[in-house]
């Protein structure tokens, strides 16, 4: 049975949605202030729905779009995180 939409996701869920390795989600982390999932007891991370749009945007900004990642930091800081968001919205 597959997951509502508006269900949150573990970190190997997010990971196979969005084509990323767990371990890059777990750095993508430390570099970007915004990505902050739920972290329940024992440190497990749980995603919103939020988190994975903004895990996909972070991805297609830094590997489609070839932006480095202080490049997107500096989107971040400049234009906001409904900006940054758009970036991640099914298209």
């Amino acid at each position: 049975m597959a997951k509502s939409p508006n269900a949150f996701r573990t970190i190997s869920e997010a990971a196979d949605e969005i084509g990323a390795p767990q371990h890059v989600l777990r750095f993508w982390e430390t570099k970007f202030t915004f990505l902050a999932p739920l972290k329940r007891a024992g440190g497990r991370r749980f995603y919103r729905p939020q988190d994975i749009v903004l895990l996909k945007a972070v991805k297609r900004l830094l590997h489609d779009e070839g932006l480095t990642i202080k490049g997107v930091q500096r989107l971040f800081r400049e234009q906001g995180l409904k900006r940054l968001a758009s970036w991640g919205d099914p298209e």
